[in-house]
């Protein structure tokens, strides 16, 4: 009984270390699709692949995390063209922020037209490096500003995958 407690109780803490980590989303950078006081959990050591949603230490505050939305892979050219996101010259299509762009249809675009050379003078994201952007874009700090920039990959702390609380928003993070 004790050992099967002990077993318990180990793998709970190599899993909470290892593998999941709880987060609480603070701020509005992320609305409508990660409230304010959310709480959530990731998944360290994952591939993080396009639109995946992660935290990170955050490069411009000392012991703060940020949680945006990847855009941007190592190579790719990324540009915002009359609210339309084009990756190597493709445009992409992001229902996820249908809801901010009823919410501020008076004031569109939601995302100001740029280029990474406009902002880094760069045609691509540099090897090793994300370009992340909020969803809530009239009010995230992200990688369309120069404090925050690109995104290092050893900077990442996790993929946020699953919501537990409120109840109201329990389930997978799209």
């Amino acid at each position: 009984m004790v050992n099967g407690l002990l077993f318990f109780v180990l793998l709970l803490v190599f899993l909470r270390i290892f593998l999941f980590t709880p987060v609480i989303v603070k701020g509005d950078s992320m609305d409508s699709t990660l409230v304010n006081g959310q709480q959530i959990l990731t998944v360290s050591h994952t591939k993080i692949k396009r639109f995946d949603i992660i935290t990170f230490l955050a490069p411009d505050e000392e012991n703060t995390n940020y949680i945006k939305r990847v855009i941007g892979l190592p190579g790719d050219e990324i540009e915002y063209k009359n609210d339309i996101l084009y990756i190597n010259k493709k445009a992409y299509a992001e229902p996820y922020l249908d809801e901010n762009k009823n919410k501020y249809a008076a004031s569109l675009p939601l995302t100001n037209d740029f280029t990474l050379t406009e902002l880094y003078g760069l045609n691509k994201v540099p090897e090793g490096m994300y370009f992340v952007l909020g969803d809530n874009r009239p009010v995230s700090k992200d990688s369309r500003y120069a404090e925050v920039g690109f995104i290092d990959e050893k900077a990442i702390l996790g993929d946020a995958r699953f919501g537990f609380f409120p109840l109201n928003r329990i389930g997978e993070i799209k």
